[in-house]
């Protein structure tokens, strides 16, 4: 073969042979790149979520070989630690945080830990605060943390792949026109970008729920057919089973999604439907049940801290005293009047206003007009009533879990299912869309494409306007400055431990053991300082410091942290009693107090 020949042959595979598409698509994935990398640019914010943190410190353990444990110490979870080996009587509980040097954890699901270990193993990440390395910071000031922004970089892509699986569902649904449609307004839904960079567990979660989707269309197509084939009926079954469980493992709230999956499969999986959805349901008993194992050993609880989200918020634990007790009275919690209350005022919120923003406002009123519509298209319309199972699934769930990680960081927190619905909103709201444009006897092809270019421009207008100017500085702060964070916890050595309203930042940038202020400044301190681990810093941030006086302050108790704040701040009356009296001078965020001067020789 000559030369010419061989470039006319190359030519051709790139026009029409089978390198034409990828060659299609080359201006489509730059496009996308470019548009990460403007929002990157003028939307990114570091880490402000305490589960986002969370995770990434649990992250670091895994991948640096000290197992499943964390920095990030409750109060509640040595509760739980200490009854459990009260009633094994496998050791001694009392010290159980001091004898050993590290805490098993007892909030985070699984997967997502495990995902970031391996990515910490690829990158191998610096940990150290940077304030004088171009694009990490500027002018000498910290703006970005590495490990950090990488973690956001592997979630875009997450997102990418999301908007892969909303087109090739809306194809298999409906049409190209559709597909493309429905892709756009997922890659422009302004909370799944916000998701993307918050560290948070989402976008891998949305990855799982559409392939769980798409296994179920699988099985409903297959399901219609004269005769269709039992054994891969079963196996997407079982395929769906362990993506559910996998969801699980990635949040526990979301293993309620197996309900609708069941209904699903008992309706709609054909002739052997009530053997489809026993075959998911165990196989997503079997993807859980080693982790739930895992946890009765370490803890008692299936579901360690977590299984306590319920109770959190209720009447007898507001806001954050559940996690922040070690002697929870928790009689309350066998009552059902506090989970009534707390689902009637949380699910008023949800209906009032986390509906609508389900895949932008305006798709997600075409979505729910669209109910009051039939659809001729069998699987389309099934679909439908699998996504109404899950909204009433995911109401319910994200009412009764809500805790106060929602306050903390509002509708951008892991605590927020509805979001997972997007990509399915959007497909049946652009559905609907189409569906009144083709009533419309458009004109021409220009004037119809117009009005999609406007329906884009609408729905997206929020994402769009985070891409224009000004832009907004990554740095978290209030209350999240790493540099001090850091400089704060290298006063201390890495196996004392340091108490703080913010101890996930502190284990997470400071590498330290960091507990959360116990549920007053007496009692509980005092005892976990005795008998649980000495206490060798205490550091209060504008959380504590940015309290109302009158009602969290005053009204908070003589040994609220708000009340000791106020005296040992404005009054410079430290209890006598209390521990920690040496405080460094010049601190940007907060107040630090120590046993010594720790800080004399840095």
């Amino acid at each position: 073969m000559t030369l010419s020949e061989l470039v006319q042959q190359m030519i051709r595979a790139l026009e029409v042979g089978r390198f034409a598409r990828w060659l299609q698509l080359f201006p489509l994935v730059m496009a996308v790149i470019g548009l990460a990398m403007l929002y990157d640019l003028t939307s990114y914010r570091c880490f402000n979520s305490p589960e986002a943190m969370d995770a990434a410190q649990v992250a670091r353990h895994l991948a640096t070989g000290k197992g499943y444990t964390t920095d990030y110490i409750r109060p509640f979870s040595v509760y739980l630690l200490q009854k459990h080996n009260r009633e094994t009587q496998s050791t001694n509980a009392v010290n159980l945080v001091a004898m050993t040097g590290t805490q098993p954890d007892l909030a985070n699901a699984p997967v997502y830990p495990t995902v970031l270990a391996g990515l910490i193993k690829v990158v191998r990440p610096d940990w150290k605060v940077q304030t004088r390395k171009l694009f990490w910071s500027e002018g000498g000031r910290f703006m970005r943390y590495q490990m950090e922004f990488i973690i956001a970089l592997m979630n875009q892509l997450l997102l990418v792949v999301v908007v892969a699986l909303t087109f090739l569902i809306t194809r298999k649904l409906f049409d190209g026109p559709t597909a493309w449609l429905a892709a756009v307004l997922t890659l422009g839904a302004d909370w799944l970008w916000r998701f993307s960079v918050s560290g948070q567990s989402t976008l891998l979660l949305l990855v799982i729920y559409l392939g769980l989707v798409w296994c179920l269309l699988k099985i409903e197509e297959l399901g219609r057919g004269e005769k269709p084939n039992v054994n891969r009926l079963f196996m997407l079954a079982i395929t769906a089973g362990v993506l559910a469980g996998a969801g699980m493992l990635t949040r526990y709230a979301f293993g309620w999604v197996i309900v609708p999956v069941a209904i699903f499969l008992t309706l709609f999986g054909g002739v052997r439907r009530p053997g489809l959805a026993v075959a998911a349901s165990l196989a997503f008993a079997f993807a859980v049940a080693p982790w739930i194992i895992r946890n009765l050993a370490v803890c008692g609880a299936p579901f360690g801290i977590a299984g306590y989200a319920a109770v959190e918020g209720t009447f007898g634990f507001p806001g954050t005293q559940l996690m922040q007790s070690l002697n929870p009275e928790l009689a309350t919690a066998h009552w059902l009047l506090p989970y009534i209350n707390k689902f009637l005022v949380n699910t008023r919120y949800i209906l009032q206003d986390d509906l609508l923003r389900i895949g932008g406002s305006w798709v997600a009123v075409l979505f729910f007009a669209g109910l009051l519509l039939g659809m001729r298209n069998t699987a389309a319309r099934r679909l439908r009533y699998f996504t109404m199972m899950c909204l009433g699934m995911f109401v319910v769930a994200q009412a009764l879990g809500t805790t106060q990680l929602s306050s903390i960081t509002p509708d951008i927190n892991s605590e927020n299912l509805l979001v997972l619905l997007t990509p399915l909103v959007v497909i049946f709201g652009v559905a609907v869309f189409i569906s009144l444009l083709n009533q419309m006897q458009t004109p021409s092809r220009e004037v119809r494409f117009a009005v999609m270019g406007l329906m884009v421009l609408v729905s997206c207008q929020t994402f769009i306007a985070n891409l224009l100017p000004p832009k907004i500085s990554p740095v978290a702060y209030p209350p999240y400055y790493p540099p001090e964070i850091q400089r704060v916890a290298n006063w201390l050595r890495p196996d004392e431990i340091m108490m703080s309203d913010i101890p996930w930042a502190v284990a997470w940038y400071g590498q330290r053991q960091c507990v959360t202020t116990t549920i007053n400044s007496k009692y509980e301190f005092f005892q976990f300082n005795d008998y649980v681990k000495n206490v060798s810093g205490l550091y209060l941030t504008l959380n504590t410091l940015n309290q109302k006086l009158y009602s969290e302050c005053l009204q908070g108790g003589g040994d609220s942290w708000g009340n000791f704040v106020l005296k040992s701040v404005t009054a410079n009356q430290i209890p006598p009693q209390f521990p920690l009296k040496v405080a460094p001078a010049g601190l940007l965020s907060g107040v630090f107090l120590t046993d010594r001067q720790r800080w004399v020789s840095q």
